[in-house]
């Protein structure tokens, strides 16, 4: 996203479990001892997972909606709704034996012929899913169903109620990964309808630990527990997701109890690590995730021309950002590709920062007089302090380092998103989380003419080539990272990206929680935690 899923400087965390504006008094945190409270800081922006596309909505969803497969605790993909799988015909063809103990939250037993329809519904162009067709285009029949062609997709089939087969293009490495992302979760078509949408909260039926409680849009949304989860009762009644858009707001209800956890803005985690009543509870969580700055020739035409790009690449000095507006707390990205990705490397082909050679080179692409550079506006989620200090620092590296004329705005999310699908932004702060933990999530799906999850109009035959060969390439690993490793560079070149720092989450726990399990994704679904008495 699982991103598209994309920018989430509000950390996955600070998204994740950031505070609402409802607020909670002690009169009404009556018979909560076991429900679970921690925050989105932003309205979900879909209640179906064949439309997620964002961090802060696809942590809610997962512990309402499963797939096939799904991350473990060891970073590696695990069974969930199947229970074993066979790959045959040289890595074309998945053969999945379902669960029989799994059962949708209206009582129905789970059968093949769901994640049959499932695929097929957001596939459909009338669905409109922004990345069913990115994460499930390598089905067979799907290029057919994704324009129309087709209502089916061939390369699924239900064999019976407890396999199903899917065959795919060509032998794919990652793609286990790539259907552990949400357009694979499964929906009833009872609930839905032919077609349709998990659009309001009766509608909100999976399979996972817990089931849709109550929804007032702008102001909270709770879950209860699944008692028939196939994978055992959770030990929690249910969570409490408030919707509160400040930080402030989000953590002032952590010191006071009112929330089991929230994710500090980056700037106020020194005072709690100074603080003795809460410095034990706070934890650091490292992420496949990069943070960087987005330059589209689309939106902003200097950036047509690549010597431009490289100037501003050379003119931003991400190190410094990462020590001293980001306090050390996470680590500057020497290229792409994050640790814990296959294909990460301590030193890629990374431009320097070099501000004298950023205004030659900047003069020899044709604006030796920076100020007379068309106005540059870098676009920043809003309500995410993180962000706009970030955002702010890169503005006044550019001024300073190239006299460029530059100026900060603000977006809300879901509008900065669909900007971004469809290629408008010119000059943005984001970030790219992994759905999976491979170099194709990256490089592939992100800067290739081939993916439809390109948004910066960026085209590079040699990268196309790389990543195509790297797609697919069936010999050792060390030979197929080779490929992808000449792609990056390539890439750190181009300067499509200037890639900024490395994503860690500072998040505070309160004691009472139990069980609580991460990966490199971040919290895993809530099943396992429990809450010892205030």
């Amino acid at each position: 996203m699982r991103s598209a899923r994309s920018w989430i400087l509000l950390l996955c965390f600070v998204t994740l479990v950031g505070c609402g504006q409802g607020g909670f008094s002690k009169r009404t945190q009556a018979g909560k001892e076991n429900v679970l409270r921690y925050a989105l800081a932003t309205t979900p922006v879909t209640l179906d997972p064949g439309k997620v596309q964002d961090v802060d909505t696809h942590d809610l969803l997962r512990q309402v909606f499963e797939g096939l497969v799904t991350w473990g605790e060891d970073n590696r993909i695990r069974p969930q709704l199947a229970e074993s799988w066979e790959i045959v015909d040289g890595g074309k063809t998945y053969v999945f034996h379902l669960r029989k103990d799994a059962t949708f939250h209206n009582g129905r037993p789970v059968v093949a012929a769901d994640f049959k329809w499932t695929m097929e519904r957001n596939l459909r162009p009338a669905f409109k899913s922004p990345t069913a067709a990115t994460y499930l285009n390598d089905i067979v029949g799907a290029a057919d169903a994704i324009a129309g062609r087709s209502a089916t997709v061939a390369g699924i089939e239900a064999t019976d109620d407890h396999t199903l087969t899917i065959r795919i293009d060509k032998p794919r490495p990652y793609f286990l990964g790539k259907i552990s992302y949400p357009p694979a979760q499964v929906v009833p078509k009872e609930v839905v309808g032919e077609g349709g949408e998990v659009n309001a909260i009766e509608k909100m039926v999976g399979t996972g630990p817990f089931k849709a409680g109550r929804y007032t849009p702008d102001q909270l949304l709770t879950l209860v527990a699944n008692s028939g989860y196939w994978g055992g009762a959770p030990k929690i009644e249910g969570i409490e997701r408030p919707i509160i858009k400040d930080g402030a707001t989000r953590v002032n209800k952590y010191k006071a109890g009112e929330l089991d956890w929230v994710g500090p803005e980056r700037q106020e985690i020194p005072a709690f690590q100074r603080d003795p009543k809460f410095k034990d509870q706070l934890t650091f969580v490292p992420r496949p995730a990069v943070v960087y700055i987005g330059m589209n020739p689309g939106g902003y035409a200097p950036f047509q021309r690549r010597d431009v790009r490289r100037a501003f690449a050379m003119a931003v000095d991400n190190v410094q950002i990462a020590r001293d507006v980001q306090a050390g707390m996470v680590d500057a990205a020497k290229g792409i590709l994050p640790p814990g990705v296959l294909g990460h490397r301590e030193n890629p082909a990374r431009i320097a920062f070099d501000p004298a050679g950023a205004k030659r080179l900047l003069a020899s692409a044709g604006y030796p007089d920076p100020g007379a550079m068309p106005e540059l506006i870098l676009t920043v989620r809003e309500q995410t302090a993180d962000a706009r200090i970030v955002g702010e620092a890169v503005i006044t590296q550019l001024r300073e380092n190239l006299g460029v004329p530059a100026k900060l705005q603000t977006m809300e999310w879901k509008t900065m998103l669909e900007k971004r699908n469809k290629k408008e932004l010119g000059f943005y702060l984001m970030s790219w989380y992994a759905d999976y933990l491979d170099p194709e999530n990256f490089l592939s799906l992100l800067f290739t003419g081939y993916s439809p999850h390109n948004s910066l109009n960026y085209s590079n035959p040699e990268v196309d080539r790389l990543c195509a060969a790297g797609d697919t390439f069936v010999g050792s690993e060390a030979e197929r990272l080779k490929l992808y490793a000449r792609a990056e560079d390539i890439l750190l070149q181009d300067a499509p990206w200037i890639p900024l720092y490395f994503v860690k989450d500072g998040i505070l726990i309160q004691p009472r929680v139990k069980g609580l399990r991460f990966n490199l994704f971040g919290a895993m679904p809530m099943d396992s935690v429990s809450l010892a008495p205030r």
